[in-house]
């Protein structure tokens, strides 16, 4: 079920809906609806079913088809399902036409990741972060899916001359936006101070698509205790530790893990949190080997570095979850000799695409983990000496 603050309770029954619209695939499609399954996962949904609908562009009125959203009515209502879900963004009037008809609540994506960052949110500035975006979500919404908001500070008396309850309520959802606004604009001024006291070291960041193993890389490199689990978006809030490999000290940096249509409210919100992505020095960026869109996922993240500035910063690329990768791609009875090839043209291929610089791991197994400390030693000594060709204390 969905409590009083629109969020979700844990064990609630949820049907998943897309449009396969005319330059998408079918396989594309499904490919989204299996992150969204893992998104309702996450924010602690079972998927029940999904349904899908050929259509050149999405009904304005329901998002899917009149006879595709009776077929969806009549099973939600005989499965006792609690919670439909829609790949792609509603309005709020397509949300408002949906319910009506199928009685039960209805979310889109960018609603559920909202969800499971305002779960995630433990720091300040992470909570008003993701607060931000819930109200830049709801704002462009609120005509087509109104009810009536608590009247904080907007008692009797409070609205001009002929102004109906939903301006009201507008303007007491711009009032609170305006004031989380301030409000992180002075979180990120101390946050700026903090990063200016770090001093001249030399900062890595490590960035990558969301659940791909960037927290247990940081507890291994760093020997910290950063929260990991096998979720996605397991943490929000940037983590960052002082290292030093053989006397050489630099400051590494855990970030929100990418993820593909990622609301634009959110991002715009996190890009105070990101600032560790743009100022550091060298980007590791981690990526599941072991996941078919694995290709894909990388992408997403070079788009998101580039749409950051950050995209013409040094980059190593490690392709972790390797221990994942031969447990689904190679079988007891191939020979180790065509493993060895295999995984040799794996290695060529990315040796040739980030032009040497991408290592293969497994952070659980910690397979090759001393040779990519090694490559990171190299990477901050050679940016050290750029940066810094006066100081030898580090070498």
């Amino acid at each position: 079920m969905i409590d009083k603050n629109n969020k979700i309770i844990e064990n609630e029954r949820a049907v998943l809906v897309a449009v396969i619209q005319q330059n998408q695939t079918e396989n594309l499609v499904n490919e989204f609806l299996d992150e969204l399954a893992f998104l309702a996962e996450t924010a602690g949904a079972q998927t029940m079913k999904r349904f899908t609908q050929k259509l050149p562009n999405p009904d304005s009125r329901t998002f899917v088809g009149k006879g595709k959203l009776e077929e969806i009515k009549n099973y939600v209502q005989g499965k006792n399902i609690d919670l439909l879900i829609f790949d792609d963004e509603l309005t709020g009037a397509q949300i408002k036409n949906i319910q009506d008809v199928v009685k039960v609540k209805t979310i889109d994506r960018s609603d559920l990741i909202l969800d499971i960052f305002a779960r995630r949110a433990r720091t300040a500035q992470a909570k008003v972060q993701v607060e931000l975006a819930q109200y830049q979500y709801i704002l462009p919404r609120l005509r087509g899916m109104w009810t009536h908001l608590e009247r904080q500070g907007a008692g009797i008396g409070s609205r001009g001359p002929g102004e109906t309850e939903i301006e009201t309520d507008r303007r007491i959802v711009k009032d609170k936006i305006s004031l989380l606004r301030k409000r992180l604009k002075e979180i990120e001024k101390q946050s700026f101070t903090q990063r200016k006291e770090r001093g001249e070291f030399i900062r890595v960041s490590l960035v990558g698509y969301t659940n791909v193993g960037k927290s247990t890389l940081m507890n291994l490199l760093s020997k910290s205790d950063v929260f990991a689990e096998n979720k996605l978006f397991a943490t929000l809030d940037t983590t960052t530790r002082k290292v030093v490999f053989e006397n050489t000290p630099f400051l590494l940096s855990d970030t929100v893990g990418f993820i593909r249509k990622l609301p634009h409210h959110l991002v715009e919100s996190f890009k105070s949190t990101l600032d560790e992505v743009r100022e550091a020095d060298i980007l590791i960026h981690v990526v599941d080997i072991s996941h078919e869109q694995h290709e894909d996922q990388l992408n997403v993240v070079n788009k998101t570095l580039q749409e950051l500035n950050a995209f013409d910063k040094p980059i190593i690329t490690v392709f972790n979850k390797m221990d994942l990768y031969a447990e689904r791609n190679f079988d007891e009875w191939l020979h180790d000799d065509v493993k060895q090839q295999i995984l040799q043209e794996l290695n060529d291929k990315w040796h040739n695409i980030t032009e040497g610089n991408s290592i293969f791991i497994s952070a659980k197994e910690r397979e090759n983990i001393d040779e990519l400390r090694a490559f990171i030693l190299t990477r901050v000594r050679e940016m050290y000496q750029i940066r810094y060709p006066y100081k030898t204390q580090y070498f």
